[in-house]
């Protein structure tokens, strides 16, 4: 019975493994803008561009797995001098850690409509779990790519203290950070 039974189950397991599609992150349709508020006076933003990464997904079981890197050193706020010191030591720290990555651990589904896909955010050497909220979620047949592509809209808000970025807390900058996230990947 053993020495049928581990065959069959990793049959099984292969055959569930193969059912996900890959996909790749198109960069030119995926970025991720920040908002902050400044001394509640206004909000500053930016957004990070290049970013890259896969995504295994089977639309019929609504399985799916995720790992994108966002290169810190293409953060922009269209002020070079801004982004000089938000890149720096103060925040972020390019030169000490030039990436962030997103793996997610789950992805909720309401029925065929993503609801939030969870996660560890890698940032300044810290890992800590967030969860982005779908607004929007899709795949279509590109015409242009001649495959398929999948992709949304997702945002959360995260108290970057979590990730030792703490610059001018106490002088009244919040410590909460909202990410609106635009993404496509395109299936392999």
């Amino acid at each position: 019975m053993k020495k049928i039974a581990l065959p069959l189950i990793v049959s099984l397991l292969t055959f569930s493994a193969a059912q996900a599609a890959d996909y790749k992150l198109d960069p030119t349709h995926t970025k991720a803008v920040f908002y902050i508020d400044h001394f509640n006076v206004s909000t500053n933003s930016g957004w990070f561009s290049e970013i890259n990464g896969s995504i295994a997904f089977d639309p019929a079981s609504r399985k799916a797995a995720m790992t994108v890197t966002i290169p810190v050193e293409t953060m922009d706020t269209g002020i070079a001098a801004f982004d000089k010191h938000i890149k720096g030591a103060d925040i972020l720290d390019a030169a000490k850690f030039p990436t962030m990555v997103f793996n997610s651990t789950k992805w909720t589904f309401s029925g065929d409509k993503l609801v939030s896909v969870d996660g560890d955010l890698t940032m300044k050497g810290q890992t800590r779990p967030i969860q982005l909220k779908a607004t929007k979620f899709g795949c279509y047949q590109s015409p242009i790519f001649k495959a398929e592509v999948c992709g949304g809209d997702f945002e959360a808000s995260i108290d970057r203290t979590e990730w030792g970025v703490d610059f001018l807390v106490k002088e009244g900058v919040t410590k909460m950070v909202t990410l609106k996230i635009q993404a496509e990947a395109i299936k392999q």
